[in-house]
């Protein structure tokens, strides 16, 4: 089948409106469905022609203006169009194993059937004849006969139900990429926040880990709500908020307008970590604001999906901080999400934020990484702090309003943030969204001058708006705000000193590598566990670490600071960051020995609280590196090495958490 390229999109977008689309699914049948639909449309050049599509159907039948219309290659043909147009099309299609279109799943557990169907990025021909492209919105008004004793959900409330006929209210105009419904006996929890109608659905076997975490779920999806329209001073646009665990969801979640899914491993049937569900909170924020920009204004062409993706991450991030259901995401974010950038953006792979060459929707899927969501999601913030925040969100609020469910891409949302600001962006897009890699910020003491020199290296050289501070081994602490605009800068207040750590990117402003003066470096192992601050310390952490992966730093050094710091560190998403790049990094390549990751493990277990979180990441921690850490010595003894001393008080603690557990 023939991927929509760029140019077939904007031809087909100056010439086609849609006006509406009726669909009709009947899920009736075991292994297949059958799927009606009315697509009213105009044609600004009457008389031209044009293509629809449809994919991995079966006695496709489709009909032009009462006219036969030729189907081939995946692709309706339309000729002899009038001002006015009717298409009406049938077909039959098989379930999909994959999730591509129509999943049909069969719960193992009890023999129930449940179904789902969404269409990122180009899966919406499977499921009903459209025009596919994001900038082609149109209203979707949905029918479902489904047996009597399913559920039905789907992008609108319901309208009517009549036993097993499930009729759907339109829905605002939307791209045929955000179509989604799910079917069958789930399992449905309901509740209504600020006017907003709330519901979970899951598995019925699943009942009860959702009836477990159902306050919760919905707790924070109120937190969300409230914050999004403080923040963005405009309502949730939809009718209703769904939120669906379904089962074989190869993603992590997909924000379907009014009905987001997920994977059902966000519903813990085992015990959960305080980041297990931390990190479920910012998925979920993430989600809801795609609500927002993605399905109210929704992007013109794939090359703009990092768009979407950079801001619903950094929204997420922010809002799980701001409504307290994550308290150190931003340390989190710095450590995790902002690394998976980096590392991208290291590779041969890597390219521009906003990429100008998505040539078609096949090349689309390519951008879908750690450069899309993370590195953007970090230009982002810098952009709002390079502007001011109120500034930034005043923007937003009429980059919203100006592009209400209609489509828009990079050149307008610059076009509005800069105007809110008094300032034309092009200059900086160039440097931070057109380019690659990330810039080096080397921090070195001053030669004769008051204060400390920034140095920034690679190319190109970006502005950084940016904090620097020093934090003393006495527990004292100076923050000076810093901007960079070209190889270097001097900030005046700051200096390297013994005993000392200046940190710079102290509040994880910019996307860059971060490196240490010597007095510094020296330092971070006597002021590492006494700093209260999380973010500054996620900001150490992912400096060494990168350090190390760039061989400023060597593996032994690191090990010295894991043992002196990481025991002590408070936040789980932190200390799980660190010791997996301790353990598959380093000590699965033989640099560094696995027993004195297990004792560091064994020590922060000893000091987590009975039954808690912490307890159990720590224990899983532990059970990564344990066994590990035992066959080293048994081989040690073996070669009649007695290798490192072991604390024989844990033994018993490292066997309880390592059986069965790879190593």
């Amino acid at each position: 089948m023939t991927s929509l390229t760029r140019g077939e999109a904007i031809e087909r977008g100056r010439l086609i409106a849609v006006r509406s689309y009726a669909i009709e699914l009947d899920l009736t049948e075991p292994d297949t469905f059958t799927s009606r639909t009315v697509v009213e449309f105009a044609c600004s050049s009457p008389g031209a022609a044009s293509f629809a599509e449809v994919k991995g159907a079966q006695a496709v039948r489709v009909t032009l203006n009462g006219r036969e219309a030729p189907v081939a290659d995946g692709r309706v043909a339309l000729a002899g169009l009038a001002a006015e147009n009717r298409l009406e099309a049938e077909f039959t299609a098989r379930y999909s194993p994959s999730g591509e279109g129509i999943l049909r799943f069969t719960d193992p557990e009890d023999g129930e059937t449940y179904l789902y169907g969404q269409a990122p990025l180009d899966d919406a021909p499977r499921m009903f004849v459209c025009f596919d492209q994001p900038d082609l919105k149109a209203p979707m008004t949905l029918t479902v006969l489904a047996p009597a004793q399913w559920t039905v959900r789907a992008n609108a409330p319901v309208a009517t139900r009549t036993g097993g006929r499930w009729a759907f209210e339109p829905t605002p105009p939307l791209s045929t990429y955000l179509f989604s419904f799910v079917a069958g006996p789930w399992h449905v929890r309901e509740r209504e926040h600020d006017g907003i109608p709330l519901a979970l659905l899951c598995r019925r076997s699943l009942a009860a880990g959702l009836d477990a975490d159902a306050d919760e779920l919905f707790a924070a999806t109120a937190a969300a709500f409230d914050r999004y329209h403080e923040l963005f001073g405009v309502r949730y646009p939809f009718a209703k908020y769904d939120q669906a665990f379904v089962p074989e969801f190869s993603g992590g979640a997909v924000e379907n307008p009014a009905l987001v899914n997920y994977r059902e491993e966000f519903l813990f049937r085992a015990g959960a970590t305080d980041s297990d569900r931390h990190r479920r909170f910012v998925v979920m924020a993430h989600e809801m604001a795609h609500m927002w920009f993605g399905n109210l204004v929704t992007l013109r062409w794939w090359d703009d999906v990092w768009l979407n993706e950079a801001f619903a991450e950094i929204m997420g991030w922010r809002v799980a901080a701001e409504t307290g259901r994550h308290p150190s995401a931003a340390a989190d974010f710095a450590i995790w999400r902002e690394r998976w950038g980096l590392l991208a953006d290291e590779r041969p792979s890597t390219h521009p934020v906003a990429p100008e060459g998505v040539s078609d929707t096949a090349v689309a899927f390519q951008n879908f990484d750690g450069i899309s969501y993370a590195k953007g999601a970090a230009a982002l913030r810098q952009l709002s702090i390079a502007l001011g925040d109120e500034v930034f969100l005043e923007g937003l609020r009429e980059y919203f309003s100006a592009y209400r469910f209609a489509n828009a891409d990079l050149s307008d949302f610059l076009a509005v943030i800069g105007s809110a600001a008094g300032r034309d962006l092009t200059g900086w897009a160039e440097l931070w969204l057109r380019s690659t890699g990330a810039n080096t910020l080397r921090a070195v003491p001053s030669r004769g001058e008051p204060g400390l020199r920034i140095e920034q290296s690679g190319r190109p050289l970006r502005p950084h708006h940016l904090t620097v501070a020093m934090f003393a081994s006495d527990g004292s602490v100076t923050r000076e705000p810093c901007a960079i605009d070209g190889p270097g800068a001097l900030v005046p207040g700051v200096t390297a000193a013994a005993g000392t750590v200046v940190l710079l990117n102290a509040g994880d402003e910019t996307y860059a590598k971060v490196r240490f003066d010597p007095f510094s470096r020296a330092a971070l192992a006597a002021v590492l566990p006494g700093l209260d601050d999380s973010l500054a310390r996620a900001v150490i952490w992912a400096a060494v670490t990168d350090a190390v992966r760039d061989g400023e730093i060597p593996p032994s050094e690191l090990l010295s600071l894991l043992v002196a710091a990481l025991p002590a560190e408070r936040q789980e998403g932190v200390f799980d960051e660190v010791l997996a790049f301790a353990r598959d990094a380093l000590a699965r390549r033989g640099l560094i020995p696995f027993a004195p990751l297990a004792e560091v493990c064994a020590a922060a277990l000893s000091a987590a609280a009975p039954g808690s979180g912490r307890q159990l990441a720590t224990a899983r921690a532990l059970a990564t590196v344990a066994r590990r850490a035992g066959a080293a010595r048994v081989a040690r003894r073996r070669r009649g090495h007695p290798g490192r001393p072991v604390d024989r008080r844990r033994p018993a603690l490292v066997a309880a958490a390592a059986p069965g557990r790879p190593g």
